[in-house]
């Protein structure tokens, strides 16, 4: 196995990485500033994942990351962008005014309670022609900080 090398020509000296580690508060961020300065100060793969915890193949990677764009690299986080939402931001909005402004118990000429999958499932598929699921609404109802009382 083949010691990992640091180019030098970034400037980061072992205290000034230090320094950084005590600023970040993100542990896992922490813990690759961590990793890539005791790579700097001269530990091995081996000993540098055993001493922050890491898979011995994690390091790698930090150092690689850490020599390609210094430490603005190292600390990027790429997240997934997720699903695409059912309705869109303005539905939402439009959506959340509905339910602020008018009854939606009595829409339908019912008078007697139902569940959030009744009311808003009738009303968001008739409205905007989606159907979603009871979980799907009540974390819609949540995400447009509202909630749901009987």
């Amino acid at each position: 196995m083949k010691p990992l090398k640091i180019t030098n020509g970034h400037g980061w000296t072992p205290r000034t990485l230090r320094k950084q580690e005590r600023k970040i508060k993100d542990s896992s961020l922490r813990v690759r500033v961590t990793a890539v300065r005791l790579v700097v100060e001269g530990y091995h793969r081996k000993d540098v994942a055993k001493m922050v915890n890491l898979c011995r193949q994690s390091v790698a990677p930090y150092v690689a990351r850490f020599n390609e764009g210094r430490l603005d690299h190292l600390l990027d986080r790429w997240l997934p962008p997720g699903r695409v939402p059912f309705l869109t931001e303005e539905q939402q909005q439009e959506l959340r005014q509905l339910m602020l402004t008018t009854n939606l118990w009595k829409q339908d000429g019912a008078s007697h309670l139902r569940g959030t999958h009744a009311c808003c499932n009738f009303n968001i598929q008739q409205t905007y022609g989606v159907s979603m699921s009871r979980e799907g609404i009540r974390k819609l109802l949540h995400r447009l900080r509202l909630s749901w009382t009987r």
